[in-house]
């Protein structure tokens, strides 16, 4: 009798431990999966912020801007321009001219109008800057004075300029405005 009073304690015992054991796995999967949906919501929760802040803030105006090499100066006579685009894509009149005091000075300004987006370019002869589109004319800093670019009172944008050792370099962006 000893035996039978014994198995149905064994057995008792047996399904304790089972029933431990799956409880245990149970425990362990629930938390488990309650740590994956955390951080699950904590990566798309912070990915959210990242972005909003990103967008809500100003971007640096520096950032995407370099000084590159465009020629000798030599090589660019007075009262002339070059055409030249920028690695992003964007085109560029460069013209040397003297100002009121006799000294040195390179302008670089955008050949694309801001009226239309029309190609400027720039007259020697009569010291400006020409968008054939309206007869449009800008002045050598690149202000309009004639045409519907002047009376919506636009300009040129401007680039930085820089000579050293006799060597022309502008600011420009290195990578285009989609990027």
């Amino acid at each position: 009798m000893s035996d039978a009073q014994n198995q149905p304690s064994e057995a008792a015992s047996d399904a304790a431990v089972s029933s431990s054991r799956s409880s245990d796995r149970r425990s362990f999967l629930a938390k488990s999966a309650g740590w994956a949906m955390g951080g699950g919501l904590i990566a798309s929760y912070g990915t959210l912020a990242a972005y909003a802040v990103r967008y809500l803030l100003p971007p640096d105006p520096e950032e995407g801007f370099a000084w590159q090499f465009v020629a000798p100066l030599e090589e660019l006579p007075v009262g002339h321009a070059v055409e030249y685009v920028a690695p992003s894509g964007e085109p560029i009149v460069i013209a040397r001219q003297v100002d009121d005091q006799g000294k040195d000075r390179v302008q670089a300004l955008s050949s694309v109008c801001p009226h239309l987006g029309c190609r400027v370019h720039w007259e020697s002869a009569k010291n400006h800057f020409f968008c054939p589109c309206h007869n449009g004319i800008f002045d050598r800093d690149g202000v309009a004075t004639a045409g519907p670019p002047a009376k919506a009172r636009q300009r040129l944008k401007q680039y930085e300029t820089q000579i050293v050792q006799g060597l022309l370099f502008i600011k420009v962006r290195m990578t285009g405005l989609n990027a």
